[in-house]
């Protein structure tokens, strides 16, 4: 029984083994590489219309020095998906609900392309500091609201994605926990509980994915303001 709600977001171990790091390498698992026969099967075919079509959605707004990150943009992004969706299901564990594993995929693309920007366009780049026409009197605050804004985009970017994966996780457990609870004392009740259930998990599922998707989103778009 679980003591603590947040006990769930403990990396547990199986035989000795982390199942976080079982969980790190199961994305590289599940997906399959296309063969070198003239048609593939159903599943590879699917998987690369989205594979397609994503990196064709996230590369259009960039220009073509930026084009090289698709690669990489594509990965995280699939990375993203299969642990949130792995961590929905029983007895697994979701590596995206530590803030500290998030942190360290947010912070050095972020810090990367701040660099690249640095290094390709300094002009541009600290321009964003400073509006052309500001007052001589409100440079001084813009120039500090400009540099905590960007300093803490890869914090945002951390905590938006802990923070949602947690919330739905706990609220999840309450509700089944309540369900529970309930099927002994009011059994009609705890059937309403359950479709509830049901029904957040659907959701839940959804914003697995759409977390994901917003997480790469941004930082194409951090990327698109320095290439």
């Amino acid at each position: 029984m679980i003591l603590n709600f947040f006990d769930q977001f403990i990396s547990p171990s199986l035989l000795g083994l982390p199942l976080i790091a079982l969980a790190m390498i199961m994305p590289a698992m599940l997906f399959q590489t296309p063969s070198n026969r003239w048609l593939n099967n159903r599943l590879i075919t699917l998987q690369m219309w989205f594979i397609n079509r994503f990196t064709y959605q996230l590369m259009q707004p960039l220009n073509v020095s930026g084009h090289k990150w698709a690669i990489m943009f594509t990965a995280l992004m699939l990375f993203l998906i299969t642990i949130n969706l792995l961590g929905l299901l029983p007895y697994t564990f979701t590596p995206t609900t530590q803030l500290s594993l998030n942190m360290a995929l947010a912070l050095p693309l972020w810090l990367t392309t701040v660099l690249i920007g640095m290094f390709n366009q300094p002009t541009i780049s600290l321009g964003h500091f400073l509006p052309e026409g500001t007052p001589s009197l409100l440079i001084p605050i813009l120039i500090t609201i400009e540099t905590i804004s960007l300093f803490i985009r890869p914090l945002a970017l951390g905590v938006r994605l802990t923070a949602n994966l947690t919330a739905g996780h706990l609220l999840m457990q309450l509700i089944a926990t309540a369900a529970f609870v309930l099927i002994t004392i009011m059994p009609s009740v705890a059937i309403l509980t359950s479709i509830i259930l049901f029904l957040l998990t659907i959701l839940e599922v959804a914003v697995a994915m759409i977390q994901a998707y917003v997480f790469v989103l941004l930082l194409s778009l951090y990327l698109q303001e320095n290439v």
